[in-house]
C-alpha cells in the first residue's frame, strides 16, 4: 500500500474524474486515490466505480446525498485513518490543484511539518484563468482571516494541502462545524492553535476548465462567520506541540 491517499470529492465531475485520476497516478507510484462521491446525478459514481475496477489504487465511497465538502472529506478522513497511510491529502477534481504538485507536498512533509497549505499567494499571485472579481474576492478573504484568526498563512482559504497522520489523529473530526470554504479555514485553525508544524509551497492554480463551480452564498456566508468563532478560541490557544 501506498503511504500517501489523495482524497478527492465530487460531485457531477463526470468530465473530469477519468482524466484527473490517471494524471494523479502518473504524477507520483506512492500515491493513493478515494474518491468520494455525493451520489451525482451525472453518472460521476458509476464512472468511479468503473476506474476503480481497473486500478487498484483508486478506491470509492458512495455517500447518499450531497452534503457539502466538509463532511465528504470527513468521511474521506476517517477511511483514510482506519488504513495506514501516513500522509492524506485534499484535492480538487476540476484540475484546479496540479497533480504534478503531488510530489513536492509529500517531500516538504518528510521534513517533519503536521500539514503543508498549498498557497496561491506566496511571492506573488499564482492564478489562472480567473476574473479580477473572483480574484478579489479569494484574496481578500485571505487577508480577512489573517486578520481576525492571527493565522500567519498567505492562503488560508485554499483547498490543497497534505496532514500527517499525527496530526488528524488528533482531530475529533465529528466536532468539525464548518463545511465550505470555512472548513479549510477551521481545519487548518486546529492545527495551527495547537501548535502543530505547519508549512506552506507555492502552486499555481487554474480555473476550472470542464463542469461547473460549485461556489454559492452560502459558502462565503458561512466563512464569514466561523472566522469569528475560531478568534475566540485563540484566547485558549495551548502551547506549541
Amino acid at each position: 500500500m501506498s503511504d500517501t491517499l489523495v482524497i478527492i470529492p465530487t460531485y457531477n465531475e463526470i468530465e473530469n474524474i477519468e482524466p484527473l485520476t490517471k494524471a494523479v497516478i502518473c504524477a507520483s507510484n506512492e500515491v493513493d486515490i478515494l474518491i468520494v462521491d455525493d451520489n451525482s446525478p451525472d453518472g460521476t459514481g458509476k464512472k468511479a466505480d468503473e476506474l476503480e475496477s481497473l486500478e487498484p489504487r483508486i478506491n470509492v465511497i458512495h455517500r447518499n446525498k450531497k452534503d457539502g465538502l466538509g463532511r465528504a472529506y470527513i468521511e474521506g478522513f476517517s477511511w483514510a485513518l482506519n488504513r495506514k497511510y501516513e500522509y492524506i491529502m485534499e484535492m480538487d477534481c476540476d484540475f484546479s490543484h496540479d497533480p504534478k504538485e503531488i510530489e513536492n507536498f509529500r517531500k516538504k512533509m518528510k521534513e517533519g511539518y503536521d500539514l503543508i497549505l498549498g498557497s496561491r499567494y506566496i511571492d506573488g499571485i499564482r492564478v489562472m484563468n480567473w476574473p479580477l472579481s473572483r480574484l478579489m474576492l479569494s484574496r481578500g478573504a485571505g487577508i480577512y482571516v489573517q486578520l481576525i484568526t492571527r493565522m500567519p498563512f498567505t492562503d488560508p482559504t485554499g483547498g490543497y494541502k497534505c496532514f500527517s497522520r499525527k496530526l488528524l489523529s488528533s482531530y475529533e473530526l465529528s466536532k468539525v462545524q464548518a463545511n465550505g470554504y470555512g472548513f479549510q479555514i477551521e481545519m487548518t485553525h486546529k492545527a495551527w492553535i495547537n501548535g502543530y508544524n505547519i508549512g506552506e509551497i507555492p502552486i499555481t492554480f487554474e480555473d476550472r476548465q470542464s463542469g461547473t463551480s460549485k461556489m454559492s452564498g452560502n459558502i462565503i456566508y458561512e466563512a464569514l462567520w466561523v472566522v469569528w468563532k475560531l478568534a475566540i478560541k485563540n484566547v485558549f490557544r495551548k502551547k506549541p506541540h
